[in-house]
């Protein structure tokens, strides 16, 4: 089973037990992220127009959750809220200091109005 994080998400049980879905696309806010456990990772969401991108929610370098930072629609960013670390949500790499060392980036997509993200780390 998997729990939601964030009480403004509703996320029902998905077909696989690997994976987690929101109710709904739309029940994302439009360039912000948000914290869910998906399997034993803590994952930032972010939906920028009708994609969703998917990235550990740990910034490398302060561990700080990640999900409070700003996103970036343009550079597909997110902004660590502690040093201004920015994340890049395709491949997981800081795309600007203090970080040096990248993090976790899940596969994220969008089935029929669901959203599904993987338990597994991208490789």
């Amino acid at each position: 089973f998997f729990f939601k994080q964030k009480t403004a998400y509703e996320i029902r049980n998905c077909d696989w037990s690997s994976d987690v879905c929101s109710s709904d696309l739309s029940d994302l806010v439009d360039g912000a992220a948000a914290k869910f456990a998906v399997g034993r990772n803590t994952v930032a969401v972010v939906r920028i127009g009708e994609r969703v991108y998917a990235i550990g929610n740990r910034c490398s370098h302060a561990e700080i959750a990640l999900s409070d930072g700003e996103v970036d629609c343009d550079t597909k960013e997110l902004e660590c809220p502690r040093h201004g670390s920015a994340f890049s949500l395709e491949t997981g790499m800081p795309n600007t200091l203090p970080a040096t060392q990248p993090v976790p980036v899940f596969v994220a997509e969008v089935r029929g109005g669901d959203v599904f993200v993987s338990s597994e780390a991208a490789s």
